[in-house]
């Protein structure tokens, strides 16, 4: 809960005996009492380090004084006129307002939940929001998915999937979010509203075809009003409206997520500007019921509605100030149902003159729900190096321009082979960015030695494969700096990694990095295995038409090789099968021929093993994911 004076700062000096808790207007004994104040004084040393995994965004998101802020741009409800407006608030906003230590993430309406990673490179997110560019009533494609439905269906429904989509997403995120802690997280929605209806001039036959002559109301500046049949119609659909963002209420207020709307409009006298040949009575009701259900997502998820104003630099600044100080409160029920209904919470401050923002209330289990949580005899999980395995793929969905592969190999005087390549990422669907063109690579020594500094361009890249990079450096600990650049002179991204190099003239049994590639034909296939050699694929994520090819080395001491075997996986750990490994010739490596076609969609890995009379063995797990 969140206590602000009459000016709107934050109350921090509050104790237990100050409030009073209600459930279904029944008191409630507070049993648990926190005060959360961000320290946005100091900077941790830790900021400085990148997030690269799940894992690792798991443990930012522990940290209190780490704030959690998602800027949804809502592209399909935000016109491009008014989409450049907000861009200046937002960036300044996360300029100057955002701490470093705060995490931060953007994402669109057909951004996948998996392609949301929050991360502290704020410089990151401010190129993203310097592309916004809105798309309301713009019905041009812009991907395979629309390309689906915009020249096949009218207007109206295409709005109504636009809706659903965005509000779908909104649920997603508030998920995933309620999934890293359970303190407060902000998302902040940028739209200019959902509707429930098109007025009648905008309802053409074909969505990507407007104006063709299929609409005569388009002429007709009045059709609609007053028409008791519009009027129905309104309210017909606005109860489909209401049960969307319902859906979208109960999931922000499971996960302890606040919704701040942002409406870039400012003050307006209506939705339709002149071109748009829509009666002002119709424009009004529009931008009114727009504005409503903005209102309704930030008051039922405890946010902030800036709505109606031209500045919103102040409503902004208040979205940094609830979450800089609140409360905790914790109590057992002592109704403790298990009906599966809504339960209203009520949190009263004794003091006068303070404003107190709660949570509305909680869904209580049911009884289905008790037996399923305390249900013992669960399956165990996976093995840890399973799922260690697992999460070196998530990365490749979560960054947003390049996907990386790092191999090690024997190197001279004791040293080794440090080998880096990096591919271009297609953007995600509904997103705009610059295409990356070059990759610096800083490599050092925890001490701070330079090791390796040099660049990667695309031009390097062999055709087909990604741009690579080799360097020597001496085994243990090595820091890598990425810096990813487009066609012009900025940075689009950076990423920092920790690579521990091995030491493979060390007298024990290893396997070296791993290689693979993909060929999604016989000729290409051939080309792989019969011609000049390229850089292996970075990418874990194939189809059942293609068809792996991996390579890897094993290293053992004295004349007498390893024994080396292979499994398949699947992602519980489980074996599947045996492979067979091609021995290899004097100076090969290993080879594994591996066609997808009989697996399903999923993730799965391969487990590498080598075993040496006299060293104990060693295992090295290739996950990778089949995506249809």
């Amino acid at each position: 809960m969140i206590v602000t004076d009459k000016q709107g700062n934050p109350v921090a000096d509050l104790t237990p005996t100050d409030f009073e808790l209600f459930e279904d207007n029944k008191p409630q004994t507070l049993e648990a009492f926190r005060l959360v104040k961000v320290d946005t004084t100091t900077v941790p040393t830790y900021t400085q380090r990148g997030i690269r995994s799940r894992n690792d965004e798991e443990m930012a998101a522990a940290d209190e004084n780490s704030r959690i802020f998602v800027f949804f741009l809502d592209d399909y409800h935000v016109r491009r006129e008014t989409s450049w407006r907000v861009r200046k608030p937002l960036m300044d906003f996360i300029a100057n307002q955002l701490s470093p230590a705060d995490l931060i993430g953007v994402m669109y309406p057909l951004t996948p939940i998996d392609g949301v990673m929050l991360t502290r490179n704020h410089q990151g997110v401010l190129n993203t929001v310097e592309k916004f560019e809105g798309r309301k009533f713009d019905y041009e494609p812009k991907n395979d998915i629309e390309q689906s439905y915009v020249y096949k269906y009218p207007a109206e429904v295409v709005e109504r999937i636009r809706r659903q989509v965005s509000l779908t997403a909104l649920r997603g995120i508030a998920h995933k979010l309620g999934s890293l802690r359970e303190g407060r997280k902000s998302i902040v929605l940028v739209s200019e509203g959902y509707v429930t209806v098109l007025p009648p001039q905008m309802r053409d036959a074909i969505a990507a075809e407007p104006g063709s002559g299929n609409n005569p109301a388009r002429r007709d500046p009045f059709a609609g009003d007053n028409n008791l049949m519009e009027e129905r119609a309104n309210f017909t659909a606005g109860l489909d409206l209401i049960q969307e963002l319902q859906d979208v209420y109960d999931a922000a207020n499971r996960n302890n997520t606040s919704i701040y709307t942002v409406d870039p409009r400012g003050l307006a006298i209506g939705d339709f500007d002149i071109t748009a040949n829509i009666s002002i009575t119709t424009s009004q009701a529009s931008l009114n019921s727009t504005m409503d259900t903005l209102r309704g997502l930030a008051e039922n998820t405890d946010g902030r509605a800036i709505v109606n104003q031209n500045d919103l630099a102040n409503g902004l600044k208040q979205i940094v100030r609830d979450s800089s100080a609140y409360y905790l409160l914790g109590y057992n029920s002592t109704q403790a149902p298990t009906d599966g209904k809504f339960h209203e919470i009520k949190v009263r401050v004794k003091r006068p003159g303070m404003q107190v923002r709660a949570r509305r209330g909680y869904w209580a289990y049911t009884d289905a729900d008790v037996r399923r949580a305390t249900r013992v005899g669960l399956p165990a999980g996976p093995p840890a190096a399973v799922t260690k395995a697992l999460a070196a793929i998530a990365p490749m969905t979560n960054r947003r321009y390049i996907r990386t592969w790092i191999g090690t190999g024997p190197g001279h005087d004791g040293k080794t082979t440090v080998t880096f390549l990096w591919e271009p990422l297609p953007a995600t669907p509904g997103s705009r960015r610059d295409d990356p063109r070059r990759v610096t690579i800083l490599a050092t020594t925890p001490a701070g030695d330079v090791v390796y500094r040099g660049r990667a361009p695309a031009e390097m890249a062999a055709v087909g494969s990604g741009a690579t990079v080799s360097f020597e450096a001496k085994p243990g600990p090595l820091q890598m700096r990425l810096t990813i650049e487009g066609d012009g002179t900025g940075t689009l991204d950076s990423e920092d990694r920790d690579l521990a190099v091995p030491d493979l003239s060390a007298p024990e049994v290893m396997i070296g990095t791993p290689r693979v590639w993909f060929a999604r034909n016989a000729r290409e296939f051939t080309a792989l295995t019969t011609g000049p050699a390229v850089p292996p694929a970075a990418t874990r994520d194939f189809r059942r038409t293609d068809r792996l090819l991996v390579r890897f080395d094993t290293f053992a001491p004295g004349t007498v090789p390893a024994t080396v075997t292979a499994r398949l996986l699947n992602q519980q750990g489980t074996k599947m099968s045996d492979l067979t490994v091609t021995p290899p010739a004097a100076g090969q490596p290993y080879v594994l021929d591996l066609p997808l076609a009989s697996f399903a969609t999923g993730q799965y890995l391969l487990e590498l093993a080598a075993n040496a009379e006299g060293h104990p063995p060693v295992t090295e797990l290739v996950a990778f994911r089949i995506g249809g």
